[in-house]
């Protein structure tokens, strides 16, 4: 069997390579071509090689020989001609076969294609095969890949026939799978955690912006020179007018009672401290009610540790909030539609 004949990759040197699948299908190559694409085939070339002019014999076993052939052909070809008609039925065909022999081969690019071919084929059926595979692999995106489909039809995994086997034959794989989804649920709970927190600290961060429009006479939903989002200014909508109604309550409660013994005073007293602990007003006088009486006592008896840790985060917020309402230049939004162009396509 002729391998350069078949594939159309005559080479100017002749063939002396013979490679031998583990069907005993024999395939004629160029040990120049071979090394050049893996350093492992390179190893085994030299060790195989009985003269300087000899030929040599390198058996590829643990595949189809059909899947043997793909991936020599993907060894004659370049990387960019990955992409082709033929390759993709060849990843269809053997993903799994390829991947692993460039695993062990060492063809990066190739097990890149091969690992994101199997990973867009993956199915229920499929997954905990997939997921050993990734394991003996080393491929993060197809572990990832199958950890995700476990996550959205665990029922259908458990249906499977791989699952059946792991769990006569393979228990730890099973509770690998079941360790990754608890995992993936305590990260979307602490993520959902830290939204939520994030979103309160935002609102402080309003409430802070608000506090110093209101003592210039501006009530407006603008920020920065430039008007905010629908939504964005319906929630600050929001934090206004309660501001505004906590501040009224504030003045009028505080001339018939002490603010301590109410809890909405308390409220409005903490909110004018947080401004005063976040207030950059230098050379100038803040205009806010209270903003220098608080700094000065503030600074007389000092402040605890949890309270610095929430200064930090609303200023945090506000300075993310600034940057994510920024006007970016179109230099830099071509730039990036360019990079992530070219990350799709390296990974696609």
């Amino acid at each position: 069997m002729s391998f350069c004949a078949d594939l159309g990759a005559l080479r100017p040197s002749p063939t002396d390579v013979r490679i031998v699948t583990s069907d005993g299908i024999s395939i004629a190559a160029h040990s120049s071509v071979l090394a050049a694409a893996s350093p492992v085939l390179e190893r085994m070339i030299v060790r195989a090689r009985r003269g300087w002019d000899a030929d040599c014999t390198v058996r590829i076993l643990g595949a189809p020989s059909d899947a043997v052939v793909a991936f020599l052909r993907f060894l004659y070809s370049q990387p960019r001609e990955a992409a082709e008609e033929w390759a993709e039925d060849a990843v269809g065909a053997h993903g799994a076969a390829l991947l692993a022999l460039a695993h062990v081969y060492r063809v990066p690019w190739l097990k890149r294609r091969a690992e994101a071919g199997v990973a867009a084929r993956l199915t229920a059926e499929r997954a905990v095969d997939a997921l050993k595979l990734a394991g003996l692999c080393d491929a993060p995106r197809l572990y990832q890949a199958c950890a995700r489909l476990a996550a959205k039809d665990l029922d259908a995994v458990e249906r499977s026939e791989g699952w059946r086997f792991a769990g006569r034959h393979d228990a730890a794989l099973q509770l690998d799978l079941l360790r990754l989804l608890h995992d993936a649920d305590q990260r979307k709970e602490r993520w959902e955690r830290e939204r939520a927190s994030q979103h309160v600290y935002r609102q402080l961060s309003d409430a802070m912006a608000f506090l110093d429009r209101f003592s210039t006479g501006g009530s407006s939903c603008v920020g920065e020179g430039r008007e905010a989002e629908a939504s964005s200014c319906d929630s600050a909508a929001s934090v206004r007018r309660g501001l505004e109604q906590l501040m009224r309550h504030f003045a009028a409660c505080g001339r018939t009672r002490k603010a301590a013994s109410c809890p909405r005073c308390r409220r409005a007293v903490q909110l004018l401290r947080l401004h005063a602990s976040v207030c950059d007003s230098a050379g100038e006088p803040c205009r806010v009610p209270l903003c220098s009486n608080l700094k000065a006592k503030m600074q007389e008896e000092g402040v605890d540790n949890t309270w610095k840790l929430l200064v930090k985060k609303v200023i945090r917020a506000r300075v993310m909030s600034a940057l994510a309402n920024r006007e970016v230049p179109e230099i830099v939004k071509k730039s990036w539609a360019k990079h992530s162009s070219r990350k799709v396509a390296r990974f696609g």
